[in-house]
């Protein structure tokens, strides 16, 4: 039988990525001692406000179709939201969607195709390679390095630029490394974008993770307003990932543009998450505060642990929930150290060729999980560093 093309665009960025992860959930389901840091799912609840919020709301009926833009609730709690950060936003601006995945995916469809180039910084989040592919759009890599704290420098964006470019996919705060753009290299960026009539994307999940300094954001910028659409959810913030509830705001005509290409997806977010996000998005909840200080703390209990450790570097984030191990020091690969561990001490990691090629040297572990499980993969993790570095006739 024949299938369309876009199955093999697609055949090796799925979940093949995460095979390491699948791995390590098959041997903690058989009873092994599995400590789990590969995924970004936090580990504190959702306020209960939130939870009481969506039940009432279906306890209300709010349970039948939706419309293509988003309910009013919500679209309104987002155009303050936005509007705070920027004059001018209004309804016209917001496009609501079951969370940041989809959004984005439906925001490509709407901007690039067949023979169009998008720019992303490497290291990048796992699924971006497989949104842009969707298309049938191809993936331009601008190196984030390390030197300069994984931050995208506009020399280095200037130069990885082709004719056929058509879309800039920024993330900032950053996954996997952490890194957090400031305002004047998002201004440089921004104005090779201009010179070049890029697209600006942005993925600004992390927003409200950030442990020092201030967010910044091409949507603030109101030179970049006609460029810039932003991608984001609650999942992060609030603690929410299950409830798929994210948006994208953007010019007036784009959100017009892109309207038949979602109510052709999905036709609309369920009434009664709406509901619940357009509460989280205009009460005081403190979810994200203790998230953000639970990570930061966790990430220097790592880094503390790890400093020293043979042939293992930690690289601290500024942002989110997750932190970068270079292991080359080992003489091993991310993907090799990252089997080999948790075949032999049972810690699940992310390797760092899941995340692109200026990763292949580290991998990354989630900050999600309490300190006495942190404790005891470092110390595993310490162990094995140890271990390699050893002879081999010392460990006969």
């Amino acid at each position: 039988m024949r299938y369309a093309s876009i199955t093999d665009r697609l055949a090796d960025l799925g979940s093949g990525k995460w095979a390491l992860h699948i791995r390590a959930r098959e041997m903690k389901a058989k009873g092994a001692d599995i400590i789990e840091l590969t995924i970004g799912e936090p580990d504190l609840p959702p306020d209960p406000s939130l939870i009481a919020e969506c039940q009432r709301a279906m306890n209300a009926g709010r349970y039948r179709y939706s419309n293509g833009r988003g309910e009013t609730p919500v679209v309104e709690a987002l155009t303050a939201k936005y509007a705070r950060r920027r004059a001018g936003v209004t309804a016209e601006n917001v496009m609501c969607f079951p969370g940041t995945q989809t959004a984005l995916f439906a925001v490509m469809l709407g901007l690039v195709e067949a023979g169009d180039g998008v720019l992303t910084g490497d290291p990048l989040y796992a699924t971006y390679e497989g949104v842009i592919q969707s298309t049938g759009a191809h993936r331009l890599t601008v190196p984030l390095r390390p030197e300069h704290g994984f931050h995208m420098q506009a020399a280095d964006l200037e130069k990885a630029i082709t004719p056929d470019c058509r879309v800039l996919l920024l993330n900032t705060p950053h996954n996997p490394t952490g890194a957090v753009l400031t305002t004047d290299e998002i201004a440089a960026i921004g104005e090779v974008c201009c010179r070049h009539d890029l697209w600006i994307v942005c993925d600004e999940v992390y927003e409200e993770l950030v442990f020092a300094g201030t967010f910044a954001s091409p949507f603030d910028n109101p030179g970049l307003a006609d460029r810039t659409i932003v991608v984001s959810s609650i999942s992060k913030s609030h603690a929410a990932p299950g409830f798929r509830s994210g948006w994208a705001i953007g010019p007036a005509e784009f959100a017009h543009r892109l309207l038949p290409i979602s109510e052709t997806m999905l036709f609309g977010v369920q009434p009664f998450i709406a509901d619940m996000t357009a509460y989280a998005l205009t009460h005081p909840i403190e979810t994200s505060a203790l998230m953000r200080a639970s990570y930061q703390a966790r990430s220097n209990r790592i880094t503390a642990a790890l400093t020293g450790a043979s042939g293992i570097v930690p690289l601290p984030p500024e942002a989110g929930m997750f932190i970068l191990l270079d292991v080359s020091g080992t003489g091993m690969s991310g993907e090799a150290f990252a089997w080999l561990l948790l075949e032999e001490m049972g810690v699940a990691v992310m390797p760092g060729a899941s995340f692109g090629d200026e990763a292949l040297s580290y991998v990354r572990m989630s900050l999600t999980v309490p300190e006495a499980a942190i404790d005891e993969a470092c110390r595993r993790i310490r162990a094995l560093a140890t271990r390699l570095a050893t002879p081999l006739e010392r460990r006969a």
